[in-house]
């Protein structure tokens, strides 16, 4: 499923995991046509909140896509 970039929230604890070089090394692979795994979100109020991939939305940003593939998956319940 393709999911708007601008509708994707980055909680604080993926943004601390955020490497320019791996963005910079997902994004030259993406400039390469190399196929990348869909992100994974959850549903959020309102939006969604990433769940896994960081790297490859911020790679998404830079070469100025709007949507990217992604898996919906449930929040883990405590």
């Amino acid at each position: 499923m393709s999911v708007e970039i601008d509708e994707i929230y980055i909680p604080t604890a993926r943004r601390k995991e955020l490497d320019q070089s791996q963005v910079d090394a997902v994004t030259e692979k993406m400039l390469n046509g190399e196929q990348q795994k869909p992100i994974k979100v959850r549903k959020g109020k309102g939006r969604f909140v990433l769940v896994e991939g960081v790297h490859r939305l911020e790679a998404s940003k830079i070469l100025g896509e709007k949507e990217i593939d992604a898996y919906i998956v449930q929040a883990p319940k405590f």
